[in-house]
């Protein structure tokens, strides 16, 4: 599935961009007078292969969850155990992702790609066993701001393993594990976009995932362990230097090799990351859009990047997060981020945050008049 899915990644139309950009300079409006949005409407051309593209609408948060071996070396103060915790509160729909996801009127869909503690989950024989096998909702619909209604938050089965190994004893993965979370993601855009999502917002959970997040940043980017790494919940000066050292270890310890993606993800990854690769991935070769959230998923989006060079023509950066190693690969990926808040949650409450600019960058591109449409005159 993962060679395959690379094979149908394109780059981006260049005659669709041609036509974005000439139509931009028709609109009623002094050229350039949009910014970033402009470019913006021109790589979404480019991604689609037509001018104008879709509306990026409805839109669909994938919120992948995962443990780790490494939360064991005392890189945060919070317990693992708030992961699963937390699951339950997406579900029950009293998350930061879930109020903004209402506000703009996308779905929720949580998937467990890697949490040690057990969830409650239909029988095994509920689903094919290839097949990602999902809870029925317990939640009540919601009213979406459109009066039209949004299917409470839904949670998938895709765990590949109950958390990963401690990244500075061994590797965090097994390929095959990797490979797995991979593919889960990339199975997950394809039933999103089956499904209708015209663009696919990353989220993510997993107490400790911002230490691998950095590991996957210094790999792949080339920076210091202390550049890619932040206070990621907010640790205090004691923690935060021993996370730096956890970081420096694990690489000193398995020296990634960024021309064998897999093998970083393998390594110091953890499934939420390999996972969130797979979503982009998929979605890439759907020719489908990826609001980026925060570090966790631009870390992903190496790994994507890595994999398949053209997959970048796929991703939005929904906005900087706070954590450094945001920065540094966003640098990396050539994305500027459209919105800088100093937000540091995670869950996809960036990207969704981010939704409506993208969503009004295309919007120019089929409701403003030309100028000759309009008979406005020009300068």
């Amino acid at each position: 599935m993962l060679e395959t899915t690379i094979a149908e990644i394109a780059p981006p139309d260049p005659m669709a961009m041609t036509a974005a950009r000439d139509l931009q300079a028709r609109l009623t409006k002094p050229a350039g007078s949009l910014g970033a949005l402009e470019e913006l409407s021109v790589r979404l051309a480019g991604l689609a292969g037509v001018c104008p593209p879709p509306l990026p609408e409805p839109a669909a948060v994938a919120i992948f969850a995962g443990d780790h071996g490494v939360h064991t070396q005392r890189v945060t103060p919070w317990p693992q155990e708030v992961t699963a915790q937390m699951i339950g509160n997406f579900l029950a729909g009293g998350a930061v992702v879930n109020a903004f996801a209402r506000q703009a009127g996308a779905s929720v869909t949580v998937v467990d790609v890697g949490v040690a503690a057990p969830l409650p989950f239909p029988p095994a024989d509920a689903a094919p066993a290839d097949a990602l096998s999902a809870e029925a909702p317990s939640g009540d619909a919601v009213p979406a701001p459109t009066g039209t209604t949004l299917a409470p938050p839904r949670l998938l089965d895709a765990n590949v393993r109950r958390g990963t190994r401690d990244m500075t004893v061994t590797a965090a993965l097994t390929r095959d594990e990797a490979r797995a979370a991979v593919e889960t993601g990339i199975r997950v855009a394809g039933e999103l976009i089956d499904a209708g999502a015209g663009v696919l917002l990353t989220g993510d959970m997993g107490i400790a995932n911002t230490t691998p997040a950095a590991a996957l940043v210094a790999a792949f980017t080339g920076v210091d362990a202390e550049a890619a790494t932040g206070r990621g919940t907010g640790v205090d000066d004691e923690t935060y230097r021993r996370k730096v050292d956890v970081v420096r270890t694990a690489l000193d310890r398995h020296r990634p090799d960024p021309a064998d993606p897999l093998g970083v993800l393998a390594a110091v990854g953890g499934l939420e990351h390999a996972a969130l690769a797979g979503l982009i991935l998929g979605a890439a070769a759907r020719r489908v859009p990826v609001l980026l959230d925060g570090v966790i998923a631009v870390s992903a989006a190496l790994a994507a990047a890595a994999l398949a060079p053209d997959a970048v023509g796929a991703m939005v950066a929904g906005h900087r997060s706070a954590e450094p190693g945001a920065t540094v690969a966003l640098r990396h990926l050539g994305l500027d981020p459209l919105v800088d808040l100093g937000l540091r949650l995670g869950e996809g409450t960036g990207a969704l945050l981010a939704l409506p600019v993208v969503t009004g960058a295309v919007r120019v591109l089929h409701e403003v008049a030309t100028f000759d449409a309009a008979g406005v005159s020009e300068k």
